[in-house]
């Protein structure tokens, strides 16, 4: 494992097959805290199965990097097109053989099930959660590429999930939500 014993790192991955992101928290006791995020452009290569070996070398630089304790990563969605679910399918397999190769644990999340942890909305755009994101870790600005965001939301998701705090909450509506959760506001 990495990392020390009383703060943990998390690398948040939103895997694709021509743009990765990836977002990096540290957690301090029940606080998260921002460190990073970007994207990954693999479009200009042109070979299917050559993007997928520079997915597992970038995940593996950012592991080796940033030295993450744990990765959370974004789980396919289910669509209508059949060949792009396949190969968003293989980019996460890449980015989580990766991962295992440096014996880091996997945490898979679905993209309605962060959304909803982030914003509170499991339909939410990547605008809305860029823009919550951006207010709960205050960090500056928004990346050009909102893939940035989600792989940062992935890594949010799963410190909410592992530092559930507060139980029982149950809200009548999104403004209960708000008003309930004034620090997730823009």
């Amino acid at each position: 494992m990495y990392g020390c014993v009383s703060e943990r790192i998390i690398l948040g991955i939103d895997p694709g097959t021509k743009i990765m992101g990836y977002g990096i928290i540290m957690v301090a006791g029940n606080r998260a805290v921002y460190r990073g995020m970007g994207a990954c452009n693999f479009s200009k290569i042109t070979d299917h199965y050559l993007r997928l070996r520079e997915i597992f070398n970038r995940t593996v630089a950012l592991i080796d990097e940033y030295k993450p304790d744990e990765l959370a990563i974004e789980a396919p969605f289910f669509g209508k097109n059949v060949q792009s679910m396949l190969k968003l399918g293989r980019a996460q397999g890449v980015a989580m053989a990766a991962a295992l190769s440096r014996e880091l644990p996997i945490f898979e999340y679905a993209p309605r099930k962060i959304k909803l942890s982030i914003t509170g909305q499991g339909a939410a755009s990547k605008e809305q959660v860029a823009a919550f994101l951006k207010n709960i870790l205050q960090f500056d600005a928004l990346p050009g590429d909102l893939d940035a965001t989600d792989g940062l939301a992935a890594a949010l998701c799963h410190f909410y999930q592992r530092n559930t705090v507060e139980t029982g909450r149950s809200y009548s509506g999104w403004g209960d939500f708000l008003k309930k959760n004034p620090e997730r506001q823009r």
